[in-house]
């Protein structure tokens, strides 16, 4: 008998051996090219220190946890109806004009002492996030709802509408230009100062909102009785109904808490920015779906990773590159990351995903 033929391994050729290094680690390099470039460039300069770096990726943390509450109504809503509410940037404006009315009606201004300021506050917050929610429900419960089994582009083009309602209703109420506020928390105040890295107390107020919320927003999804039916609901709506879930009820649960995290995030915007206009919903809005689609759509976690990510991108290319050249490079890696991962950084959560 003739000896079996063991067959030579093949050697890689070196197109291939590229191509495999850039499927595995190409969204790193995306990731880390404007900071590894920057931080050589701050090094190497007179100053020879990274804290030109480190205060943009403070200022980035602020920004993305307000684009990661607005992002996460995105991705709950798609998650469960697979509906993109293109009215919730409109939601998150309605929530810093309520916000700002609030803390006007209740007398609350420079002067207030800290013990006032902070009551105030704790009080402003659950209402702005009260009306945002109760908005986001009454325009599921009107507009969506009886569009449901229509085909998708009626519920979408209605969500535009009803973008375009709000933004006018906002104009109504506010005018066409931008208004101040009172900057009550002093946001740009140095509060920490680490190797030159400041923190100031608009920072703090962003972590400090946005962390408990996000904790109990996951914590009420994963081991509360709503919760558990709004995954089942996004996981199977029919199956859902079948095992005595209130689907209506689940949906508009989802509307609810979608938007009040708007209304935080429009709370946070005004005491950080100082200044709201009927107009700051569509700019935020289009950033937070942006965000919601880099980290995966349907994707909690991804939505809040891909706001902190955009809130770095446009910290830095303001900060170095120029501010007219921002939304342009939010956009360029936007697209990198689809030609890596078409699915989003963390993968989509959604019916057809799996």
């Amino acid at each position: 008998m003739e000896a079996a033929s063991v067959p030579a391994a093949r050697s890689t050729a070196p197109g291939q051996a590229v191509r495999n290094f850039i499927a595995k680690y190409g969204l790193i390099v995306v990731l880390l090219i404007m900071p590894v470039v920057f931080a050589i460039q701050d090094i190497t300069s007179e100053t020879d220190n990274l804290s030109r770096l480190g205060n943009n990726l403070v200022a980035g943390v602020s920004n993305g946890a307000i684009w990661a509450l607005v992002a996460i109504g995105y991705t709950l809503v798609y998650g469960i109806v697979e509906l993109i509410n293109f009215a919730h940037g409109e939601v998150f404006m309605i929530g810093s004009f309520v916000a700002a009315g609030f803390l006007a009606t209740i007398g609350l201004t420079q002067d207030t002492g800290t013990g006032l300021l902070i009551v105030g506050l704790l009080i402003t917050l659950p209402v702005a996030m009260l009306g945002s929610g109760l908005l986001n429900t009454m325009i599921e419960r009107v507009a969506y709802r009886p569009l449901r089994s229509a085909p998708k582009l009626a519920p979408l083009i209605t969500a535009v509408g009803f973008s375009f309602i709000l933004q006018n209703v906002g104009l109504l109420w506010r005018g066409g230009s931008q208004q101040g506020i009172p900057d009550l928390i002093r946001s740009q105040h140095e509060l920490i100062n680490i190797s030159g890295v400041q923190i100031s107390n608009g920072d703090i107020l962003a972590v400090c909102v946005t962390i408990p919320l996000l904790l109990a927003m996951t914590t009420f999804i994963g081991q509360s009785r709503l919760g558990k039916a709004m995954r089942a609901t996004a996981q199977d709506p029919d199956a859902a109904r079948l095992m005595g879930i209130n689907v209506d009820t689940t949906i508009s649960l989802t509307f609810l808490i979608g938007g009040m995290l708007a209304g935080a995030g429009g709370l946070i915007y005004a005491l950080y920015q100082t200044t709201i206009w009927y107009f700051q919903g569509f700019t935020a809005g289009l950033v937070a779906f942006t965000a919601a689609v880099m980290g995966g759509i349907g994707n909690i976690r991804g939505a809040v990773l891909g706001g902190f990510i955009i809130g770095f991108i446009q910290q830095m290319s303001d900060n170095r590159i120029g501010a007219e050249w921002t939304p342009a490079i939010v956009f360029v890696y936007l697209i990198l990351i689809m030609v890596f991962k078409p699915s989003g950084l963390l993968g989509e959560e959604t019916r057809e995903a799996g």
